[in-house]
């Protein structure tokens, strides 16, 4: 990775002061893993790669992503009219492809990334845990919990920026 790419990458120093509040008091280890934007075929071989990890109840693993940057300013302004004020149909684009993370199949979010080019930075990061998770041996569940907006878009001359947050567990 480049200097200009580290320097820019910004969701290790997001996340970090709440892994550290989290886990305060534990002695954990943290194992920064950066993904760039790679191949599909790397993010399967990847995902195989690392998928032994999840097998293991000692580790715990962070995926950092936004979701849809949605404006003039982003160059991406995909506005479906059937659901209503702008705001509401990125909310709708940005849950189609957080029910497709929930089915834990990375080929349907693949898709769906084609289809719709949504903007999330974390796609690769998302995909490679996709495919971890198809290849661990355990059967994960990933259910989002939380989705918000930074602004609510009214007009076409409005931006924003989508957050959304999810827990992956092992289904008893």
């Amino acid at each position: 990775m480049d200097l200009r790419v580290d320097e820019a990458e910004h969701s290790m120093e997001m996340h970090l002061p709440y892994l550290a509040k989290v886990f305060e008091g534990y002695p954990v280890k943290v194992v920064p893993i950066l993904v760039g934007a790679v191949s599909a075929e790397n993010e399967a071989m990847y995902g195989k790669l690392l998928a032994k990890f999840i097998d293991d109840p000692t580790n715990f693993f962070s995926i950092s992503s936004d979701f849809c940057h949605w404006g003039s300013r982003f160059n991406y302004m995909h506005y479906d009219k059937k659901h209503g004020a702008i705001h509401k149909s990125i909310e709708a684009l940005d849950k189609m492809g957080m029910d497709i993370i929930e089915t834990g199949d990375p080929d349907a979010f693949k898709q769906y990334l084609l289809e719709y080019d949504n903007t999330i930075c974390g796609r690769h990061p998302i995909s490679v845990f996709l495919h971890m998770i198809r290849n661990c041996s355990m059967r994960i569940r990933v259910k989002f919990l939380r989705y918000e907006q930074s602004s609510q878009c009214k007009t076409m001359r409005d931006s924003s920026v989508s957050y959304a947050s999810a827990a992956a567990k092992v289904d008893a």
